[in-house]
């Protein structure tokens, strides 16, 4: 079992349901999905992007990453409908925390003048999203792969109705955040 999941079915889910005044072990909010997800403006021109960032997604997130397509056409930024604009990956259940766990432990520390996460990441259901200026960071990416730098959003998804509980459960899983 991964390090995180024994974490929160061992100690956060009790914390949680004493925390928050739960009689039923059901309620208590627990991590749903994570999606990391990559815009690429530039795929309109360059068809190769889309395969060079699957392939590091792969590697990073486990599993095989989608590609996104544009809903409507929009003029102003030379893009129509069915063309290719991103990429993204789901995780749950194991590959989840696994990502998740990597994810505190390796690349947020690695992270240049990182202080911690702000409160204003929270959406007002509990959902955190962390944007990376970089995907050099991971350590699955091979650099030489690599031929732009680009950023990518990671959102973690929980089931806790308000941000303060969001907050509290990634904090008991170990999440960092700044101090206030």
């Amino acid at each position: 079992m991964n390090r995180l999941k024994d974490k929160y079915i061992n100690e956060v889910q009790e914390k949680l349901k004493k925390e928050l005044g739960l009689k039923n072990a059901l309620g208590v909010p627990y991590l749903s999905k994570i999606v990391i997800s990559i815009g690429l403006g530039e795929a309109k021109d360059n068809n190769g992007v889309i395969e060079k960032v699957k392939s590091y997604f792969a590697s990073l997130s486990g599993q095989s990453p989608v590609a996104t397509y544009a809903k409507r056409s929009i003029a102003s930024f030379k893009v129509s409908k069915g063309q290719p604009i991103g990429v993204m990956v789901t995780l749950r259940g194991d590959k989840m925390y696994a990502f998740l766990d990597k994810l505190i432990s390796i690349v947020l520390p690695k992270v240049r003048d990182f202080k911690g996460i702000s409160d204003t990441s929270f959406d007002g259901l509990g959902n955190l999203n962390i944007g990376l200026k970089e995907q050099t960071i991971f350590p699955e990416v091979d650099y030489k792969l690599i031929d732009k730098i680009r950023g990518l959003a990671v959102t973690i998804i929980t089931t806790a109705k308000t941000k303060e509980e969001g907050r509290k459960l990634l904090e008991y899983l170990g999440m960092p955040f700044k101090k206030s």
